[in-house]
């Protein structure tokens, strides 16, 4: 199924995915896959509010900011796995069952599952800047993560 139709589906019936998601069996050059298009999803979320500011700022060239942003999600990279090792841990707490990588499944499925929120709150920052509006988006995308992070860790760790 294409991952297109994978995330709209995640917006109604998200442990259904990640169980289909992993059935397929454990493949950690797949997770990592689903980390990197979360990480360019997110790179094309920041560019239009880097092409305010560079507009605005033409000191700095929209260029250099897009590659400062590039290189910071790409530093995240561990951030990421050290947080689903967390998640698995706190699984593990509560008696799940689960594995690492289907911890690592469940995170980085949240953050792709997450993007088209994502994606709008950099759009409307794009065109009205850095206010409260935004801010608001931004929480709601965050609490729209932790939504999904939640139900999918406690799918997989058979909580």
């Amino acid at each position: 199924m294409p991952i297109t139709a994978d995330i709209v589906e995640s917006w109604r019936r998200p442990r259904v995915v990640v169980r289909r998601l992993l059935a397929r069996g454990a493949s950690e050059p797949f997770a990592l896959s689903l980390l990197l298009t979360f990480l360019i999803l997110a790179f094309a979320a920041q560019a239009p509010f880097a092409a305010r500011e560079a507009t605005l700022n033409p000191q700095i060239p929209l260029i250099q900011r897009l590659f400062a942003a590039f290189l910071v999600l790409l530093a995240t990279i561990p951030f990421w796995y050290f947080l689903a090792a967390i998640g698995h841990w706190l699984g593990r707490a509560f008696g799940g069952t689960g594995s690492y990588y289907s911890a690592r499944l469940a995170l980085f499925w949240a953050l792709v599952a997450t993007a088209p929120a994502m994606l709008l709150q950099g759009l409307v920052q794009g065109f009205i800047g850095a206010s409260t509006g935004t801010v608001a988006l931004g929480l709601l995308t965050l609490v729209t993560f932790l939504t999904f992070w939640s139900l999918l860790l406690r799918e997989v760790e058979g909580i």
